[in-house]
């Protein structure tokens, strides 16, 4: 699964100001990752606001962004949920033909046993006819998926290929990375500790701020695949304090200031996220003026 190590990016989606989706802002913002390094492209994920997102639009994104990418990059799309039989149903109906992979959060809200996590990624495996990237949250899900249920699952089915980790614990990172089978893709989903995840031997990062600044956050995270420590290191310590205020209120209002400072889309997100406040937005566009 070459394809998947190194920058992908969870896309968020942009709205026009009567909050319908803004469908040509989507083309640019494909286009503009693309254009600046990034490796391939996550669709539907927690970023674009899947949670009110509707099935109609879910669809047309998809096509959108597919036209738009023509090949170029691999696609991810985000298919999960706490409703185990509604995700596998997903899953056999959705038209895959144009998706690399799927992203399948871990259940939220229920707060399964770790034995739940398993059987219900069994299910979403056995299911699905794309390769399947985990996705452990427990800031969104209310609950940790354990490294060793992560590592059972990876171990028990040749199509779950790897496991977006944002527990935002550093030594859960060790542990998967210590214990896992050779081809299993360990991927960040930390942005503040992306880098020193890659070092370690992450296959990368699905990232929020990378769509934002591309060709920054790439060049860094080639650095650290090619072990070029310290050249790494110069980019992180100079984007820390935007991965700071990206997530500072809410995602994804953070990222989508960042995206209205650079002409990209407008700022707005559907209730009951709210836009990031006077205050975050001036740091941000500060910091974007100094970089």
């Amino acid at each position: 699964m070459q394809k998947f190590i190194g920058t992908g990016v969870a896309l968020v989606t942009p709205f026009k100001e009567d909050l319908t989706v803004d469908y040509n802002a989507l083309i640019k913002l494909v286009d503009y990752n693309i254009d600046n390094g990034i490796n391939y492209l996550v669709i539907n994920g927690t970023t674009a606001e899947s949670a009110t997102i509707t099935k109609e639009e879910k669809k047309e994104i998809i096509k959108v962004i597919a036209e738009t990418n023509k090949g170029r990059l691999p696609l991810v799309l985000g298919v999960g949920g706490n409703n185990t039989q509604t995700v596998v149903e997903e899953l056999q109906t959705l038209d895959l033909s144009n998706i690399d992979a799927i992203l399948s959060v871990a259940p939220y809200y229920s707060k399964p046993t770790q034995e739940g996590f398993y059987q219900h990624f069994k299910a979403v495996a056995l299911a699905s006819p794309k390769p399947i990237i985990l996705y452990n949250v427990p800031g969104r899900t209310a609950k940790n998926m354990l490294p060793e249920t992560t590592l059972r699952l990876a171990n028990d089915f040749d199509n779950v290929i790897g496991v977006k980790e944002a527990a935002n614990i550093q030594q859960q990172y060790y542990s998967l990375l210590k214990d896992k089978p050779e081809d299993f893709l360990v991927i960040s989903g930390d942005d503040d500790l992306t880098l020193g995840v890659v070092l370690a031997g992450g296959a990368g990062v699905i990232s929020v701020i990378g769509q934002g600044l591309p060709k920054e956050f790439s060049t860094m995270i080639q650095l650290g695949l090619a072990g070029k420590n310290k050249e790494a290191f110069d980019i992180h310590y100079k984007l820390m304090d935007i991965v700071d205020y990206i997530f500072e209120e809410n995602n994804p209002a953070g990222i989508k200031a960042v995206l209205l400072k650079k002409g990209i889309c407008l700022d707005e997100v559907r209730l009951p996220l709210v836009k990031a406040s006077e205050e975050l937005q001036t740091k941000i566009s500060d910091f974007i003026d100094n970089l």
